[in-house]
């Protein structure tokens, strides 16, 4: 690994974590939220994930074998991954607004957004988390790093089901139309 490449994705990360958390401050208030054992069942996974591909070294060297070369074009791509995806996720977070939460939430007076990184996919922040969860596993280049990228994408892919099935049910019929004209998560494709 490009010496430089870890200290860069970290950096992001928690720039990244600062921003997300300075502006969770200004949300509306909460009418409906999914249950403590819901939440676990897509923080824990992407915990798991986040870990897998932090950690220095995982117990017994578990899926250490690199995937990818440790050469310098795989580290400026990964770092480059990192940093669209969490400038798309940051994105979408100041077009939702107050309408956004960490949790599967409907606010008072939700609003169905339909701009910004909305137009392209319908869950722009999982989007661009998922990009950067794989532009970290680049930089880490083992296969342990591209088992967390699946973890995280089952553990998102969960939550989103959720939301769809919340967001449905609030907004009906312009929400199954929204749903039919634009992709969950990769634009026209998934």
């Amino acid at each position: 690994m490009i010496p430089a490449a870890a200290p860069i994705v970290t950096a992001l990360w928690v720039a990244w974590v600062l921003y997300w958390w300075v502006s969770s401050r200004n949300v509306k208030a909460t009418r409906r939220q999914e249950s403590l054992a819901s939440r676990a069942a897509h923080v824990v996974p992407l915990a798991v994930a986040v870990w897998m591909i932090a950690a220095p070294k995982l117990p017994g060297d578990f899926l250490g074998g690199r995937f990818l070369p440790n050469a310098p074009l795989t580290m400026i791509l990964g770092v480059a991954a990192v940093a669209a995806g969490l400038a798309f996720t940051v994105w979408a977070r100041v077009c939702l607004g107050r309408n956004w939460s960490a949790t599967v939430t409907l606010k008072q007076d939700h609003e169905l957004v339909r701009t910004g990184p909305y137009r392209l996919v319908r869950h722009p922040i999982y989007t661009g988390l998922l990009l950067a969860i794989a532009g970290s596993a680049v930089v880490r280049g083992e296969w342990r790093a591209a088992l967390a990228v699946v973890i995280a994408f089952v553990a998102l892919w969960r939550k989103l089901r959720l939301e769809e099935r919340w967001l449905e049910e609030t907004f009906g019929e312009a929400y199954v139309r929204y749903r039919t004209e634009v992709a969950a998560l990769i634009p026209f494709l998934l």
